[in-house]
């Protein structure tokens, strides 16, 4: 087994792991994969690791891949992995950072507590925080960093609608709105939402005219597409001359692509954080960055927290 370094991937997720582990000079290797009729997992890993190891997994659809976690990093560290970084270009259960009724549980201190205690180094792009600044407070890793798409995304904006007005569909997609605008200098604003439910928002337009604006919608997720739709008709109605779409990851839960198209989205475009039909901007050189920079970090060996050692953060539903 080559020291240079192993990729650990799912079957699902080979294309975009192979165009990483080039990036990242990683060698690749499959995680075979096993369900037994009952429905338990059976995970099958390189017999002989290195002492670095990387394994990517984004966590859309997250119910199995935290069992595939679960189970495949204790095993690479019984293999040889030394050091074990998680690359999760999508990280699950972000959203919730506090209990909105009793009894709720806050999704995001647990799941980020359970992955600090499996790896080392934890990255990702564009997680949805919203009452914490940092990823390290969600995910309290050694090492935990957080990536963003948007330049990138602004990039591709710039080249397929020059002077495109890119429009938040609220106030959480500021900072993206304005990394991608920023490069180009590109006209810029951010709509106010009340959610009301999970399929139920009411937006306001930004005090900005609109009229004969190429507008792109650019947010980190599209989900149920309920935002993003009502946002596009409002802008429609404000005499937009076009509305598009771009996002980091695409998850379009059910009928959420045709619902963006039928308020009168154009292009959608998503990065390959998700594969999906409208990935256009690929993450691997991004990802390989943050690759190597934990590896130039690794100044001293690091003592793998236990899971009965973790210290979990205060509590708290306001």
């Amino acid at each position: 087994m080559s020291e240079r370094g192993a990729l650990l991937y799912f079957e699902d997720g080979t294309p975009a792991a192979l165009r990483l582990a080039d990036a990242a000079e990683l060698m690749p290797h499959l995680i075979k994969r096993h369900r037994f009729p009952d429905g338990e997992i059976q995970l099958t890993l390189p017999a002989h690791l290195p002492p670095r190891v990387v394994l990517l997994r984004s966590l859309h659809q997250p119910g199995d891949k935290l069992t595939e976690l679960l189970l495949a990093a204790p095993t690479a560290r019984q293999l040889g992995a030394q050091h074990l970084s998680l690359v999760a270009p999508y990280l699950a259960y972000m959203r919730q950072d506090m209990a909105f009724a009793p009894g709720q549980a806050i999704s995001q201190r647990i799941v980020g507590a359970w992955l600090a205690t499996l790896f080392d180094a934890v990255i990702t792009v564009d997680p949805h925080l919203h009452r914490v600044a940092t990823l390290a407070e969600a995910v309290p890793a050694h090492q935990a960093i957080t990536l963003s798409a948007a330049p990138l995304l602004g990039d591709w904006i710039a080249q397929h609608r020059p002077g495109a007005f890119l429009l938040g569909p609220d106030s959480e997609s500021a900072q993206w709105v304005t990394q991608a605008a920023s490069a180009h200098g590109l006209p810029h604003a951010v709509c106010s939402k009340v959610r009301h439910s999970d399929h139920a928002v009411s937006i306001t337009l930004p005090p900005c005219d609109l009229r004969g604006q190429a507008v792109v919608l650019l947010d980190d997720v599209a989900s149920s597409g309920h935002t993003l739709a009502t946002a596009a008709s409002l802008a429609l109605a404000a005499g937009a001359a076009s509305v598009d779409v771009a996002v980091t990851h695409a998850l379009l839960a059910g009928d959420a692509l045709q619902r963006i198209h039928q308020a009168g989205v154009g292009e959608f475009w998503s990065t390959d954080s998700v594969a999906h039909p409208s990935n256009v901007v690929g993450l691997a050189a991004l990802l390989a960055g943050a690759i190597m920079k934990v590896k130039s970090d690794m100044t001293e060996p690091f003592c793998h927290t236990r899971l009965d050692r973790v210290s979990m953060p205060a509590w708290q539903s306001d």
